[in-house]
């Protein structure tokens, strides 16, 4: 658990990131200088879209928000500076999308992430 001088990561910040509308209570879990690797169809393992600091991040989150899609926080596990997380997600026409999570944490916040991604098609 954290304290002052060392926060812990919260995952019910997180759980209302992920599943509102907003992308700003998500984005808020980033440190400034995160990074965040997205691998999927498109970019593959050797060439993953590589983003760098909370604008870049904030400018996809708030693409992806403004789809319309649900989002669920499906499982989330914390051990000391490290998480993960699966995410599901629905758009309005019935495609889905699950995606995994690693994350390394500091000070409690998103210093790197890599999510893997795949949707129906």
């Amino acid at each position: 658990m954290g304290t002052a001088a060392d926060p812990a990561f919260d995952r019910e910040t997180l759980r209302r990131g992920l599943e509102g509308e907003n992308p700003d209570i998500l984005l808020s879990l980033y440190a400034d200088d995160a990074e965040l690797r997205i691998v999927d169809r498109t970019t593959q393992p050797s060439h993953p879209k590589v983003l760098h600091g909370r604008d870049e991040i904030g400018r996809m989150l708030e693409d992806v928000y403004s789809r319309d899609m649900s989002h669920k926080l499906e499982r989330c596990v914390i051990q000391g500076d490290e998480a993960a997380y699966s995410e599901s997600c629905e758009y309005s026409d019935g495609v889905r999308v699950l995606s995994e999570s690693m994350l390394s944490l500091r000070d409690g916040k998103i210093a790197e992430q890599t999510l893997v991604q795949a949707w129906d098609e």
